[in-house]
């Protein structure tokens, strides 16, 4: 693993919490092959980061860009890191209380 793993870190502004959508990224994920994780942010967004093929990123950027059915996605900046392989699978995540 390492040189074709390519890693985003995503925030997505809008109507993105209570309406499913790091589930939806879980699902989608889990699909693509993509792994890392997404949560929740106090200040109302949704961090995703994830790791996967050039490929199967785009796409997975595509769907992230749409959310779920009851979303609605107003901002989304996405960053790119140098990737690590660290996960294994794609997860929800909570930040603590």
């Amino acid at each position: 693993m390492g040189s074709d793993l390519v890693r985003v870190r995503v925030f997505a502004g809008g109507r993105v919490q209570g309406v499913a959508y790091r589930f939806f990224a879980e699902k989608f994920a889990g699909r693509m092959g993509i792994t890392g994780w997404a949560r929740n942010l106090p200040d109302g967004r949704v961090e995703v980061l994830a790791e996967g093929s050039g490929e199967n990123i785009e796409a997975f950027l595509g769907r992230l860009r749409e959310g779920p059915r009851l979303a609605r996605v107003d901002s989304f900046d996405v960053r790119h890191e140098a990737s690590t392989g660290e996960f294994r699978d794609f997860q929800v995540v909570f930040l603590p209380e």
